[in-house]
């Protein structure tokens, strides 16, 4: 029970100034925020994907005449390549879709944003 509490709690911190507040909008306000969530967060984790790939990169190269160094660096390396393959191509499956099932909308990619 206490587990249950610990997970949902911050879900429920963060949607109830939306209720107590009685905003207008609905759910229709609720996911847009979810979408704009979403759009910010994937080019961050590709971003940390990509840092993490590097990070294993940076170690395998200054691990000199260390096995278990160049090990640990290639085991870092492979999973920051296996996220990026799995972020780009859940992407590209995604768009493939778009363009099979709903034809004629136009899709853009999020803008990336700028500070």
């Amino acid at each position: 029970m206490k587990q249950l509490i610990k997970t949902f709690l911050p879900y429920a911190l963060v949607t109830f100034p939306m209720v107590a507040f009685a905003q207008l909008g609905g759910l229709g306000n609720l996911l847009g925020e979810a979408k704009m969530l979403v759009r910010f967060s994937i080019p961050l984790l590709v971003g940390i994907a990509l840092l993490i790939f590097f990070w294993g990169l940076v170690k395998f190269i200054f691990a000199q005449g260390s096995e278990t160094a160049k090990a640990d660096g290639k085991k870092v390396m492979l999973w920051g390549l296996i996220a990026l393959f799995v972020m780009v191509s859940v992407w590209g499956i995604v768009r493939f879709m778009q363009d099979a099932l709903l034809n004629g909308v136009n899709f853009d990619a999020p803008p990336l944003p700028t500070f």
